[in-house]
Order: C-alpha cells, then sequence, then structure tokens
C-alpha cells in the first residue's frame, strides 16, 4: 500500500511539473504502451518483489541479490542494443557484488539455508531481474525519444497501479496512516526517493547506458552503512570496512571503462 501511495504521490507531483514547465504529457497509444511496461517493472513489480522477498530473508542478503544487477544489465543491453560486453566490467561487478556481500557477512552468515530463506533469495533474483528489465525498457523509451520526467510522470502512475492491484490481490485492507511521522516519511519517499533519485538515475541511465548506471546498486548499501553510522550507531568491521573499499574501486573501476562508444546516445545512432 506504501509503494502505492508513494508513487501516486510523485506522479500527481512530476504531472503538475511537467504541466507547470510545458513539457508535453502527450504519447501516443504506442509510447504508453511501453510507458507502462517500464512503469510496471521498475515502479511497480520491482518494488513488490524487493518488500515480498523481505518478507522471507534479511534485507541484507536482499541487498546483496539486488546488486547482482550490475551483471544482469549489461547482458540485458547486449541482447536489446548490441552493446559490446568488456571482461573489465565484468570484474567490476565481481568486486561490487562481494563488496555488498562483506559489508552484510553477520546476516548472510545468519540467514539459514532452506525454509524462508530459499524463498526470499528466489523472489530477491526475480525482482531484481524485473529490475533490470525496467532499466532496458527506460533505455528503449529514451530511445524512442520519451523525456525523461514526462516519463517517469506518467511510468509511477503506472507502477502505483500494478502496486495497487497486487496489493488488494493478498488481500490488504485500504488505510492510511495520518500519523506525522509516516505521512512526512512518505513525503520524503515520494520527493527525494523517487522524484529526484529515480530523475537522477535515468538521466545517468541514457548518459552512461544500463551497465554502467546499474552500479547505484552497489553504491547505496555504502551510503546506507554510513548514514546508519551517523544516526543509528552501526559499528563497523575490518570485514564490512574491506567490502566498502571493494564496492567502491569496483565502481571507479567500471566508470573508469566506461566508453563513449558504448553509451546510450551512441547505440541510439547505431544501424
Amino acid at each position: 500500500m506504501s509503494v502505492t501511495y508513494r508513487f501516486s504521490l510523485a506522479a500527481a507531483l512530476l504531472i503538475t511539473w511537467c504541466g507547470a514547465t510545458g513539457r508535453s504529457l502527450r504519447f501516443s497509444l504506442r509510447q504508453h504502451l511501453f510507458i507502462a511496461l517500464q512503469g510496471a517493472l521498475l515502479f511497480g513489480l520491482n518494488y513488490v518483489g524487493v518488500y515480498w522477498a523481505e518478507e522471507y530473508a534479511p534485507s541484507g542478503l536482499v541487498a546483496v541479490l539486488f546488486s547482482t544487477i550490475v551483471f544482469m544489465n549489461p547482458v540485458g543491453a547486449r541482447l536489446a542494443f548490441g552493446t559490446v560486453l568488456s571482461a573489465r566490467s565484468f570484474v567490476a561487478a565481481t568486486m561490487g557484488v562481494a563488496g555488498v556481500a562483506l559489508m552484510f557477512l553477520p546476516e548472510l552468515t545468519a540467514a539459514r539455508r532452506g525454509g524462508d530463506a530459499a524463498r526470499g533469495i528466489i523472489i530477491g533474483f526475480v525482482a531484481t531481474a524485473i529490475a533490470c528489465g525496467g532499466n532496458i525498457t527506460a533505455a528503449r523509451n529514451q530511445r524512442a525519444g520519451i523525456e525523461v520526467f514526462p516519463g517517469i510522470a506518467w511510468g509511477m502512475a503506472y507502477g502505483a497501479l500494478i502496486a495497487a492491484i497486487a496489493a488488494t490481490l493478498r488481500g490488504a485492507v485500504w488505510v492510511f496512516d495520518s500519523r506525522f511521522a509516516y505521512v512526512v516519511s512518505l513525503a520524503y519517499l515520494a520527493i527525494f526517493g523517487s522524484i529526484v533519485a529515480f530523475g537522477a538515475y535515468l538521466t545517468l541511465l541514457k548518459q552512461v547506458g544500463p551497465g554502467p548506471a546499474a552500479y547505484v546498486g552497489v553504491a547505496v548499501p555504502v551510503v546506507a552503512l554510513t548514514l546508519s553510522t551517523l544516526f543509528e550507531g552501526y559499528r563497523w568491521t575490518w570485514t564490512a570496512a574491506l567490502g566498502v573499499v571493494l564496492a567502491v574501486c569496483g565502481n571507479w573501476f567500471a566508470l573508469r571503462a566506461t566508453r563513449p562508444a558504448v553509451t546510450l546516445n551512441t547505440v541510439a545512432r547505431s544501424p
């Protein structure tokens, strides 16, 4: 339900902003179908899958699973756009995933084999694959001339609809928590966690392509642990510190390996 509220609010704010700044929100039926696909994958089913996985597996394990998108995105870009796969990128991806695994090593060690944890792993992998599909669809839409923010506005509306259907099918009783803390957190996620974050991410995806952009999934746990240190008293271990070093080095290595020949704009000009 919160995913529905979050993306509904974000979509409403973005649609209002696009209208006020003269950005066209008019698309053909074909364009709407692809925007709906992007929204369903990136803002709907992806989030439902991650939250569902965390019902069965520790959040640290799900974070490690989601970081494997650094492998999925380059493969998806190769299949969809013919982007060259470089050994360097896969080395960087390995460093990134290994770094995230070290950051959450205690949770991974505590996770039980089989049972609920196994179910969470399967759902987490499926959610990651769905997110990869959303990334590739977003890249396709950008190649087709759909601007980032109008596309996000409609995409989030479609994603909210998908999340609402999923919640209803799972028997959710529709209520709204009107407490100040919930409302403020919802507004934060709608504005900064959705509009700003996805606006920046999809702009990055347009500039460097789906492969390098996926390293956001490796960088997020680093930022999360930093914030946890500041506000939650997180105590660092040598394995977590090594994980951060590996993740940062993997990001640097991947972005350093990025060449104009494999960016989205160059691919768009290819025959």
